[in-house]
């Protein structure tokens, strides 16, 4: 039996591999195994979401990014054998113009940029 993909208002639901918290796919930052500058593996963000193959959502927030690298959840939600660098992610997070944090299941945008 198909499942049918769950939505929302907001439109379809995407779970965070970093908080484990189900979010509209608009709210969360898809990334996918890719390269870095040097050609090793890497997990690469798709923040147009059109990147082919596999992906996996991250809400853009540095807690979020830092519990999925922790857990591996990259390497075990794109279903690749051996590490994958994340560096290219914590690069375009750190050059996100806005810094966003989740609290209580709620996604909240800081227009100033954190550090």
């Amino acid at each position: 039996m198909a499942r049918l993909e769950e939505t929302t208002q907001n439109g379809p639901v995407r779970t965070c591999v970093g908080c484990r918290k189900r979010a509209a796919k608009r709210e969360l930052l898809r990334v996918t195994a890719g390269s870095d500058r040097n050609g090793q593996p890497a997990v690469v963000p798709d923040p147009t979401a059109t990147a082919p193959g596999r992906g996996a959502h991250v809400h853009p927030t540095r807690e979020c990014y830092e519990l999925a690298v922790r857990r591996k959840a990259f390497t075990r939600a794109l279903q690749v054998e051996g590490g994958l660098s994340s560096a290219p992610v914590e690069d375009y997070l750190d050059t996100r113009p806005t810094s966003t944090t989740v609290a209580d299941g709620q996604l909240t945008r800081n227009w100033s940029k954190s550090s």
